[in-house]
């Protein structure tokens, strides 16, 4: 894992580009996730390649009053990214700035960029009654479990290595020096996430659809306790 000299670095990969699931038939679930005065912070992680993006998306379609939580970090744009859409893209200084002055709720390094999650935008939306969708890597999980402990926070297992693995080779975006050092992050990921206690929710992401039902699912059942 990744560090620095500033404080709390830790490893992060942050998949925007999943691919490879199988697909099945659509099920009419949309709005089946209630809406409440209370809002609630869903997390979304799992080694790269095991679908989170993918899964994010459609919870942000079916949702009523979901938001989709924008991170920052000081690495350049890739592929179709848009800056404010995707992520914000700042500058190192910016990054420490927002450190410094206490603005994000978690951060971390990753393959010498830094990633973080403002908390402002996240705890207006939650006032406001919104469902938000946050999808980060397991430290960052372990930060938000520990300062937001009433998140939803689920962990995405591939199938197996080998789907992973074709997964991330199925990428046009990165190298295959960038697939491996992300491959070879995976195997101790999901071993943090299983023994750390900060994710009460795993599913392995086969069938992108019977994922993402289950993951509405688990956000009922959490929003009703």
């Amino acid at each position: 894992m990744g560090r620095c000299a500033v404080r709390g670095c830790f490893v992060r990969p942050r998949c925007r580009y999943a691919r490879g699931w199988r697909t099945a038939r659509p099920q009419s679930i949309i709005g089946s996730v209630s809406h409440s005065p209370r809002g609630a912070l869903v997390v979304i992680s799992g080694p790269s390649g095991a679908g989170k993006t993918s899964i994010c998306d459609e919870l942000l379609k079916r949702i009523p009053h979901s938001r989709w939580s924008v991170s920052v970090t000081t690495r350049p744009p890739r592929g179709r990214e848009v800056d404010g859409q995707h992520y914000r893209f700042i500058t190192p200084e910016e990054f420490q700035r927002m450190i410094d002055d206490g603005e994000l709720l978690e951060y971390a390094q990753y393959l010498g960029h830094w990633y973080g999650t403002p908390r402002r935008p996240i705890d207006e939306a939650l006032a406001a009654g919104q469902t938000v969708v946050l999808e980060i890597d397991v430290q960052g999980g372990a930060q938000v479990a520990q300062r937001m402990p009433e998140s939803i926070r689920v962990f995405v297992l591939p199938p197996t290595m080998d789907t992973l693995k074709a997964r991330l080779e199925g990428r046009q975006t990165e190298s295959e020096t960038l697939q491996q050092k992300r491959l070879a992050e995976a195997d101790g990921e999901i071993a943090f996430a299983r023994s750390s206690g900060h994710y009460p929710h795993v599913i392995t992401n086969d069938i992108l659809e019977d994922s993402v039902q289950q993951v509405l699912e688990i956000i009922e059942r959490e929003r009703h306790k």
